[in-house]
């Protein structure tokens, strides 16, 4: 009997172990995953949403620690200098949706690429820009005709719309 608990406590301190790595693997911080959303666990029932800005959005996981909920995204691609700014207004717009849904304000947010992790501040600063992103999004909305950004011709080369973009590379 001694020796089937001592098996058990060696295997609850192996999945520990293991469990430890994994968070460590996708860039989470330390707390209680409050929020699932990636195809590994399967979908969330419930997206998160700010009536007020029109505003929905899964982000893979939040992360309660201490007082706060720390959004958390994970890219599948490597960085090689720096995120794309629309990958900073996402994990913007999770910060404002955690914000809205949970009233309480996060301090930042986690990127996490194969090859490095980010946390940026939600400064006040960053929300505005945000806010500032939105709005552009909502005046552009009823124009039958947009210009595309080419910035980048790999992203131009993976666009959903590319089949039916007049304007592709």
């Amino acid at each position: 009997m001694l020796g089937l608990a001592a098996l058990f406590f060696i295997i609850g301190f192996v999945l520990l172990l293991l469990s430890r790595h994994r968070q460590k693997d996708l860039g989470l911080t330390s707390g209680r995953l409050i929020y699932i959303d990636t195809h590994d666990w399967g979908t969330v029932e419930k997206s998160l949403y700010d009536p007020e800005h029109g505003l929905t959005g899964r982000p893979d996981y939040l992360v309660e620690n201490d007082a706060q909920i720390i959004p958390v995204e994970v890219k599948s691609r490597r960085i090689s200098t720096a995120p794309y700014d629309s990958h900073i207004f996402q994990l913007a717009a999770y910060c404002l949706l955690v914000h809205r849904s949970f009233n309480r304000r996060p301090a930042y947010g986690i990127l996490h690429y194969p090859n490095r992790t980010y946390a940026f501040d939600y400064t006040p600063e960053l929300e505005n820009s945000l806010l500032e992103v939105l709005a552009n999004m909502r005046n552009l909305e009823g124009r039958k005709e947009l210009m595309r950004s080419h910035e980048s011709s790999t992203r131009c080369s993976a666009c959903g719309f590319r089949s039916i973009c007049n304007q592709r590379l």
